[in-house]
């Protein structure tokens, strides 16, 4: 579809800032001197130099004229004064908030930018600008700049978007009595019916757009017909009534006097004429239009022409000729980046050239896929604007279901030509979806082998010790006491003085007996085994992050929690969870301590992890991958996450997770 931006030139309107009478008129004169296009453009640089020296050199508060200046210059192509100017402009108007002049100033940006086709910078600068009209009042302007969105939108169709902006723009333009911009929006919108192939709707806003045009002076209007009509026209081609189009095509000829739109409507009635198989006169009139757009270097129209010449020599049966068109027409397709007249071209010679047509068709899939992919990415940079009321909801809803329609449509046309290649992408994906499930399974693995390990290891250290114990109490200990039984019948036959030194070695003895007891009482303590194993993990794994993110770190953990009833599985994602966490802490908390307690009561098992970050406004903060596996995580133990968090207050994850879940062994 072919859009047609309006032109939209800043409106510096100086009536909204009074300065010292005499310096405004001065300024003002200068300034409409050098608008006058009589004057060479070296005089016109010298009168708005003059301007902007005296505003700058005085310090004067006059946003609004230099952002005319600025307008200015980019009507004389000096781009470099035209930034320079209006960057001084945006300082100034944000300085004491002018809203009329930020919102002049952002449309001087979104005029250049759309100039370039950098068409996402300018839909930014148009609705800074919208912003700063609606804040202000200013409805004339702001609803232009809503009609000027609306027609980006709808480059990269975006109907749905674009249609939004436009019918809330002729809610302005209703309220202003902007007769004028109503036939543009109700044209426009007819255009967009058109795309999405909803003829019907078309007709009825080309009505009103008509009913619209005898509100305007007669000579303002009469040359306003001619683009409806061809437009009208092109509306009864797509739906076959080819009598009633040409009808509207004479009526766009009569008195058209613009060599570009006779050139337009001349190609499209001989087009329409060629479908309704009259080819009286049309190869004349094809090549007329062929001409004429050549001589005024309108690209596009050289490239409509081809297309339909091509067509036009295949119906008479001329192949070579026709695929000489067709091939004209893609290389200049491409020179223009038009990537719907591009994949036109791409069926015809498809068509036409049988030894290419799989070369033709694989290209066309390939960049029908890119042009989608590219729109898209351009459309979610474009904001949404809601409407409150519930016909524009309703409205929504029903081009919604237009845009699906049409998307399922569009891939049905297209499933002969690209199911080989769909399938081939089809596979690639299941075997990376594949392996992407096996390395997960995989990563399971090695945790529970990680858990399963420490188990046995901690089994056989408290065996170990049990054996010491019990080596210690029933071999060492019971030899002692039997030593100091003998030692003791020997007393009996010692000197007085001997009996006394002997006593004091039995007492050493019988001292030694009771270290060793208590020695062995101490290691033969029972031990809660599988408490041991996974709380030591986890303090291992707070012992290896803190290095890493050089925190405190400390783990509290009830020694009643019954981690031998808790299978594997959860164990390890508990333990994925809080290295998931920790792994946030060191990369964006900046945190000195983090606490780690582990509880639990009746029915839940509870984990708390706090730091005493840098924290984060939870309303506004992203998720990141980080905090989706954790949620992922603690979904699939059928548990409950909650983050408290407030900037420079630190953040605490919380974590229930139901006992009723674990498998019991």
């Amino acid at each position: 579809m072919e859009f047609h931006f309006p032109f939209f030139a800043p409106l510096c309107c100086f009536s909204f800032f009074f300065q010292e009478t005499t310096q405004q008129d001065s300024i003002e004169i200068w300034l409409k001197e050098a608008k006058k296009k009589n004057l060479d453009d070296s005089s016109r640089k010298q009168l708005l130099l003059k301007s902007y020296n005296y505003i700058t050199n005085h310090h004067k508060k006059l946003p609004l004229e230099l952002s005319s200046i600025a307008y200015e210059y980019y009507k004389l192509k000096d781009t470099t004064n035209f930034f320079k100017v209006n960057k001084k402009a945006l300082e100034l108007a944000t300085k004491i908030n002018n809203t009329y002049a930020l919102g002049d100033v952002n449309w001087n940006y979104a005029t250049y930018y759309v100039k370039l086709e950098m068409y996402d910078k300018g839909y930014l600068h148009f609705d800074k600008a919208y912003q700063n009209f609606i804040k202000g009042g200013f409805k004339d302007e702001a609803s232009k700049i809503l009609f000027g969105m609306a027609n980006i939108k709808g480059r990269y169709r975006d109907y749905i978007g674009s249609e939004i902006l436009s019918i809330e723009a002729i809610k302005l333009f209703n309220e202003l009595k902007n007769y004028e911009y109503l036939y543009s929006a109700y044209n426009y919108l007819g255009l967009l019916q058109k795309d999405i192939k909803e003829y019907d709707m078309a007709l009825k806003y080309y009505e009103k757009c008509l009913s619209y045009l005898k509100e305007l002076d007669e000579e303002k209007s009469k040359p306003k017909y001619i683009p409806v009509y061809n437009n009208i026209g092109n509306i009864y081609l797509k739906k076959k009534q080819y009598d009633k189009a040409l009808d509207y095509y004479n009526k766009a000829l009569k008195n058209n006097t613009k060599a570009m739109s006779y050139a337009r409507v001349l190609d499209n009635r001989a087009y329409c004429k060629l479908l309704s198989k009259d080819t009286i006169g049309i190869k004349r009139d094809f090549f007329k239009s062929l001409f004429l757009r050549d001589s005024l270097k309108n690209k596009g129209g050289v490239l409509t022409s081809k297309i339909h010449i091509s067509d036009y020599y295949k119906y008479i049966k001329d192949t070579t000729k026709a695929l000489q068109y067709a091939q004209e027409a893609n290389v200049l397709a491409k020179e223009l980046k038009n990537g719907g007249d591009y994949l036109t071209t791409l069926n015809q010679l498809a068509n036409l050239d049988s030894k290419n047509t799989k070369k033709y068709l694989d290209r066309y899939i390939e960049f029908n896929d890119s042009l989608i992919s590219a729109e898209r990415r351009i459309q979610n940079k474009f904001t949404r604007i809601e409407f409150e009321t519930d016909e524009y909801i309703a409205e929504a809803e029903r081009l919604n279901q237009q845009r699906i329609w049409i998307l399922v449509t569009s891939i049905g046309g297209l499933l002969i030509l690209s199911l080989f290649y769909f399938l081939r992408v089809q596979k690639a994906k299941n075997e990376k979806l594949k392996f992407e499930a096996a390395q997960q399974k995989a990563n399971e693995e090695v945790y529970l082998l990680t858990l399963q390990q420490q188990a046995k290891l901690e089994k056989e250290r408290i065996n170990e010790r049990n054996r010491i114990s019990a080596e210690l109490h029933d071999g060492v200990l019971g030899k002692l006491f039997g030593t100091r039984v003998s030692l003791g019948f020997l007393a009996m036959q010692m000197q007085p003085e001997t009996q006394e030194k002997h006593q004091t070695y039995l007492d050493e003895l019988q001292e030694i007996e009771k270290e060793i007891r208590d020695v062995s009482h101490k290691l033969s303590d029972s031990f809660d085994n599988s408490s041991i194993n996974f709380t030591t993990l986890l303090s291992e794994l707070l012992k290896d992050k803190s290095a890493i993110g050089n925190f405190r770190y400390e783990l509290n953990s009830e020694k009643t929690i019954p981690w031998d009833e808790i299978d594997n599985i959860t164990k390890a994602n508990i333990y994925r969870i809080v290295q998931e966490a920790l792994q946030n802490i060191i990369k964006h908390a900046k945190a000195k301590s983090v606490i780690l307690d582990v509880s639990k009561n009746d029915k839940e098992l509870l984990i708390s992890l706090k730091d005493d970050g840098i924290g984060f406004d939870i309303t506004k903060k992203k998720k990141g991958i980080g905090i989706k596996n954790i949620t992922t995580r603690v979904q699939k133990l059928g548990g409950d996450l909650e983050f408290i968090s407030k900037p420079h207050r630190g953040t605490t994850l919380v974590i229930k997770i139901p006992f009723r879940l674990y498998d019991v062994q």
